[in-house]
């Protein structure tokens, strides 16, 4: 049975929700949500770690498979947008080469989340600078 207390969550869980639809596009809520890569991982090929200019750091961890990431995972202490930024951006780099990875612009991360609010785009920025360090730390 319900508690007046376990409403009371469910009621503010909705409403948190709902005034998100009304700022982020449904990609940026799933990959908040439910990331994707999110953890350390240990013995990785390849670590960046950026701390940005809102406070918020972001760590990538690159495992190689051959030529190509098999593997991407990141840590962030950042906002919703930060962790979707950091899901979308492993999900993405997943299969490629680290020159091809090493192309990839804050610009490509926004679209593949369909845009953030100008106050969130140094979130995509932050992921990408942190996925360079990633690959930086391989040469």
């Amino acid at each position: 049975m319900a508690t007046d207390f376990d409403r009371l969550v469910e009621e503010l869980q909705r409403q948190v929700l709902e005034d998100a639809r009304a700022v982020y596009s449904d990609k940026v809520i799933e990959a908040f949500y439910n990331p994707k890569n999110l953890g350390r991982m240990p013995e990785p090929d390849g670590k960046g770690v950026v701390k940005g200019g809102c406070g918020d750091t972001m760590e990538i961890y690159l495992r190689l498979d051959g030529g190509r990431i098999g593997e991407a995972s990141f840590m962030t202490d950042g906002c919703g947008p930060s962790i979707a930024c950091g899901s979308t951006l492993t999900t993405m780099v997943q299969g490629m080469s680290l020159d091809e990875a090493g192309e990839i612009r804050p610009e490509d991360l926004l679209q593949a989340l369909d845009g953030l609010p100008e106050e969130s785009v140094h979130c995509a920025e932050l992921a990408v600078s942190t996925l360079r360090e990633a690959i930086a730390s391989r040469a």
